[in-house]
């Protein structure tokens, strides 16, 4: 379980990629009395950020950060969202203190997974002198909790899935390639790769199409956090569209980490995973059954 809370002394920043993470957070933010600044990344994030005190700023752009955090006098930053395209070279702006570590900045960028790359990104962001938080210290009620989330229960037989992909998403994390994996019927027939976790259940739904799949085995859909994850950054995430894409896959169900993955919209993923008959749980690996 991840540690929730912070103390606040200056102002608050959120990095913002593509998706709905940064909005929810920056409002969760602004109802617990802050006044977030809001660093919107060029060509990757796509909301209105217009109710919110906002600059746009290149990936690569650690010589605006700075400029941001010293003139906003901001001592905290979140990073919330996706990032599609990593920085070439030419996208890089250092400082001075970027240059030292910017050797193996370059390597990381060009072989690192994910998860390397994060923690590269925090060293460079806390180099400037702020701290970085997690997107659960800003909005708690994101994460989730031990349990079905909704009034749909994993069977016997989604059991046996989810213990199946917990086991190969665990693997995979620890290879840091991605956080999901996919088991039908006791086989594990996909994992998260760079695409993503909606374009990984997309490719589950073709199988299915073309009988690669039985229409018999419906199977689940498993997300944990990397072992080795820096959890400031990158929490595995579902949304509606995981939900909508699940069951175009056929799946019976979604499984996340409780306490280490968040749930975007929760009462909006939860009807919809209820009308479609599909069960959403938290695991807590701690426990025997994993808590279901």
């Amino acid at each position: 379980m991840v540690e929730v809370g912070h103390q606040r002394k200056g102002r608050l920043a959120i990095i913002a990629g593509e998706g709905q993470l940064p909005l929810h957070v920056a409002h969760a933010a602004r109802l617990a009395g802050e006044n977030p600044f809001i660093m919107a990344l060029k060509d990757e994030a796509a909301q209105d950020w217009s109710g919110f005190d906002n600059a746009v700023i290149g990936v690569g752009d650690m010589k605006g950060l700075a400029a941001i955090l010293k003139s906003r006098g901001i001592d905290r930053v979140v990073m919330s969202g996706g990032v599609k395209r990593r920085p070439n070279f030419s996208q890089i702006h250092v400082n001075l203190a970027t240059i030292l570590k910017l050797p193996s900045t370059l390597r990381t960028l060009r072989a690192g997974g994910d998860d390397a790359v994060l923690k590269m990104v925090i060293g460079l962001i806390e180099a400037q002198g702020a701290t970085v938080v997690g997107a659960h210290d800003i909005a708690p009620d994101l994460l989730a909790t031990t349990g079905p989330l909704g009034s749909t229960r994993p069977s016997d037989d989604d059991r046996r899935d989810i213990a199946r992909a917990a086991d190969a998403a665990e693997v995979l994390g620890r290879l840091d390639v991605g956080q999901g994996a996919v088991s039908i019927g006791g086989r594990i027939v996909a994992l998260e790769g760079v695409e993503g976790t909606d374009a990984m259940l997309e490719r589950v739904a073709g199988l299915r199409a073309d009988g690669r799949i039985s229409p018999r085995r419906k199977g689940v859909l498993v997300k944990l956090c990397k072992p080795q994850q820096d959890i400031r950054a990158d929490l595995p995430t579902i949304g509606r569209s995981t939900v909508e894409n699940a069951l175009k896959a056929g799946l019976a169900g979604i499984a996340v980490e409780a306490g280490r993955s968040l749930v975007i919209e929760r009462d909006a993923v939860l009807k919809a995973a209820d009308e479609a008959g599909l069960f959403v749980a938290g695991l807590d690996l701690g426990l025997p059954g994993m808590g279901l």
